[in-house]
């Protein structure tokens, strides 16, 4: 049977519910002390995301119109993107908006992590999206129709504009938030296309060439693509509880094992609460006995600051226990 150091302490959540935890050989520790969910960052998206919405809506109608009247593919296809932009937005937003929500009895984390499924969603969204323009497209190679060029290349020009300010407002964000950076690839792609389009547009209005229409669109596609499948990829790791790839695993357990006092760390698990939220727990052997809360606090502290961790569980044990340790691939002992 191990020695545990057991410890009375209390921690007050910052949604207002203060718990005990007796007997336990672990400490919590959030931040400098609770929980500290920062979410006002995701919250002041909330006016970007809107005006983001609204942008796309207004173009959508517009390239709908002009592209039957015109009879382009390519300019009812970006419309049709861009229509399944508005939804992720929607999505995106959504989740923004559910990230801000404070943790209760049954979602104990919060809502955070539905960032992570509105960015598979995305990836999703612009998949489907990507498949229905290359239908449109192979119809039209394969049953060619006239292009009014002077129109495609106006209100292309007038898409390239407005998606390419929306993907300006997600820039910064898209680094850090996966969730933004899903409404980031929406506007770039469409911004994209629009470009295409444009290019298209005043190639057909010189030359008549009608058939560079839906070709264009089936370049475009193809580029979007392998942007999406990257955004795709990640969202599906982080739903699966997967390290986030902006944290550096090695570099966690070389800290927790160089600390005074640490014979061995095991159990070392880290995941994404949100797409831009990650906690972390794990187990420390200390046979000198527990250090203390301050050191305790010290160790959940750095782990904030420098390795993003928001929500740390550290557990101390003398080492006493005979744990059944399997060295994993990655040289970890659990």
């Amino acid at each position: 049977m191990s020695t545990h150091q057991h410890e009375e302490h209390d921690h007050q959540h910052a949604h207002g519910e203060a718990h005990d935890h007796r007997g336990h050989g672990h400490d919590h520790g959030h931040g400098s002390g609770g929980h500290h969910h920062h979410h006002a960052p995701q919250a002041g998206q909330g006016r970007t995301f809107a005006l983001a919405v609204g942008l796309n809506v207004l173009i959508v109608i517009v390239q709908g119109i002009y592209g039957f009247l015109a009879h382009s593919t390519a300019l009812l296809a970006d419309a049709g993107h861009n229509l399944s932009d508005v939804l992720g937005l929607l999505l995106a937003w959504g989740a923004v908006w559910l990230g801000t929500r404070q943790p209760n009895a049954r979602y104990t984390f919060g809502l955070g992590s539905s960032s992570i499924l509105a960015s598979l969603a995305n990836a999703a969204l612009l998949l489907f999206a990507c498949g229905a323009i290359v239908l449109e497209a192979i119809q039209r190679l394969i049953n060619p129709a006239p292009v009014a060029g002077l129109d495609v290349f106006i209100v292309a020009t007038l898409g390239l504009i407005v998606n390419g300010f929306s993907a300006w407002l997600f820039m910064r964000g898209s680094k850090e938030d996966l969730n933004v950076r899903g409404a980031f690839l929406h506007m770039a792609a469409d911004a994209a296309i629009s470009a295409a389009v444009a290019v298209s547009g005043l190639v057909i209005m010189f030359t008549g060439w009608s058939w560079l229409d839906p070709l264009m669109s089936l370049i475009v596609v193809s580029v979007i693509v392998v942007g999406t499948w990257g955004l795709g990829r990640d969202a599906m790791r982080l739903a699966m509880a997967a390290v986030p790839p902006s944290v550096d695993m090695t570099r966690i357990e070389t800290y927790l094992t160089q600390l005074p006092g640490v014979r061995n760390v095991h159990d070392l698990h880290v995941w994404a609460l949100s797409t831009t939220e990650n906690a972390l727990t794990v187990h420390l052997v200390m046979p000198q006995g527990h250090p203390g809360d301050a050191f305790v606090q010290g160790v959940v502290t750095t782990l904030r600051s420098e390795y993003s961790m928001h929500h740390a569980t550290v557990q101390v044990e003398l080492g006493g226990a005979c744990h059944a340790c399997v060295l994993s691939e990655r040289g970890h002992v659990h």
